[in-house]
């Protein structure tokens, strides 16, 4: 596949249109020769603009991309979920995907709990697939790209980025580089906790209503920078109706990239943007107006969002 060739898949992308899935077929190859020599714990350089969770809002992204400008003008960290529950996670996956093939240095994504066989069955990417595709095939050859995502990432040596958070298993980032990685999340462990667990105000951990991962409190926040000789951690994996939120005396936030959240909750997106000294400024975006997206080409069933 030639520079041509993924340009112009880039373009149809773009407006939401889908690739064929021999095409699919030979960028996931593409990928997955990228992601293969990726580190568990990818080193990312500033300046660079952390996203939190998409979840197939394709219009929604191409907000976000406005306000924060194009791959590769801007050097992006996204942090996961990029589908389901939205109504174009096939697109929005394959869009990020794509670049990630052109731009391989300008784009990071590591993974979410959604990118995940078992929750994209119920949530809706899998379904999506079929409906667009007329064979799981695309959702396999995605799910096998999963498996090779990243489970964390650091800026400058100084701002741990992960979807969920921590786990009692890990104290330090080297533990984590030692994760066998390529395969389903498990149901429990590091690898699971890190995709799963969310900060609340316990004293060190909890139990998580989410049925996987862990709650975990300022202690053990403060407790992992100062091992590791990190300044903050961003995550993402929590809907924020202002978008992002500070906890922990600002050791930690939550940014959050899906505006109108499941195209109902109401809340606004953030995106959170670090200079080349880590100075943080955060952009502020709203859900696309309506007459800037396409109308989905099958409503949802009702009980989709339960």
């Amino acid at each position: 596949m030639g520079t041509s060739d993924l340009d112009r898949q880039i373009q149809l992308l773009r407006n939401c249109e889908i690739i064929t899935e021999a095409e699919v077929k030979e960028l996931c190859y593409k990928a997955r020769e990228i992601l293969i020599e990726e580190s568990n714990v990818q080193q990312v350089d500033a300046p660079v603009t952390i996203c939190g969770d998409i979840h197939g809002q394709f219009y929604d992204l191409k907000e976000l991309f406005k306000v924060g400008g194009e791959c590769p003008d801007t050097n992006y960290l996204f942090m996961g979920d990029f589908v389901d529950r939205g109504y174009y996670s096939v697109e929005t996956f394959l869009l990020l995907l794509a670049l990630k093939v052109r731009y391989p240095d300008r784009i990071t994504l590591i993974r979410g709990n959604h990118e995940s066989r078992q929750i994209t069955q119920v949530y809706g990417f899998y379904d999506e697939c079929l409906r667009k595709y007329g064979s799981a095939n695309v959702w396999r050859y995605c799910c096998e790209i999963f498996d090779y995502l990243s489970l964390a990432a650091i800026i400058g040596d100084k701002i741990f980025c992960v979807h969920g958070g921590l786990s009692p298993t890990i104290t330090t980032v080297d533990q984590i580089r030692t994760i066998d990685r390529k395969q389903e999340v498990p149901h429990t462990g590091g690898m699971c906790d890190l995709l799963w667990s969310d900060p609340d105000n316990v004293e060190t951990w909890g139990v998580s209503p989410r049925g996987a991962g862990y709650l975990f409190g300022s202690q053990v926040v403060q407790s992992f920078l100062q091992t590791n000789g990190l300044d903050m951690i961003a995550r993402a994996h929590q809907l924020v109706m202002e978008g992002y939120k500070r906890m922990f005396d600002d050791r930690i936030v939550t940014v959050w990239s899906a505006p109108n959240y499941c195209y109902r909750c109401g809340n606004v997106a953030a995106i959170l943007e670090f200079d080349e000294h880590l100075a943080q400024d955060f952009k502020i975006f709203e859900a696309a107006s309506q007459e800037n997206r396409g109308v989905p080409s099958k409503r949802p069933a009702p009980d989709y969002f339960l």
